[in-house]
């Protein structure tokens, strides 16, 4: 694990601004002071980030590498998610709420972050009406995803769950363990190989 500095460059600030303002615009010198109170923040492969039952204390924003959040149960991991940039990170209502995290989150290849605590994110929030208004509509982009996704483990058959998926996020074929993109889907391993095979991408 290692902290990278206080002081964000000017490529992630890029970065950030884009991601931020895809959201909700918000004025630029309001921005400009809430990236300020970003860290940069590094972890390498297969690190715990938060584990279940500890309280998320930050917020990311991924920069580079790939993470996976999961239940674990008798020994048996079941995803919840991956996050990849440019993206938000972290196990989200354990972070608003302040509450112990039912699940854990940790990094699948070496990754990179920006980070803010969750006092100094509610002081900016409390400080900036338009912060306070990203961050609402943020949150219901997550919820709407989230629903989305329960629908497809629903509704959807085995081959439209993984067809969906390759469409959304094909880079994480070659990337991910086929184990975890299975138990991501509800596949069976097994099933999982075979449309990897048998579906024309």
């Amino acid at each position: 694990m290692s902290f990278l500095g206080a002081h964000v460059c000017l490529s992630f600030v890029l970065v950030m601004t884009s991601f931020f303002q895809s959201i909700h615009p918000v004025p630029e010198d309001i921005l400009e002071s809430y990236l300020a109170h970003w860290q940069e923040y590094a972890l390498p492969r297969k690190a715990i980030i938060t584990r279940q039952g500890q309280t998320e204390r930050w917020m990311y924003l991924v920069l580079e590498g790939i993470q996976k959040s999961y239940y674990l149960k008798e020994g048996k991991e079941h995803i919840m998610a991956f996050t990849y940039p440019p993206s938000a990170s972290g196990i989200p209502e354990s972070f608003f709420t302040q509450t112990p995290a039912r699940y854990f989150l940790e990094t699948i290849t070496e990754s990179r972050f920006l980070r803010i605590s969750y006092a100094r994110h509610q002081e900016l929030m409390e400080a900036y009406r338009p912060i306070e208004t990203l961050f609402r509509k943020g949150t219901e982009l997550l919820l709407k995803g989230v629903l989305e996704r329960h629908y497809e483990l629903m509704a959807f058959t085995i081959e439209e769950r993984f067809k969906s998926f390759v469409q959304r996020s094909p880079h994480l074929l070659n990337q991910v363990p086929h184990k975890d993109l299975a138990s991501y889907l509800r596949i069976d391993p097994t099933n999982f190989s075979k449309l990897l095979g048998s579906v024309s991408l």
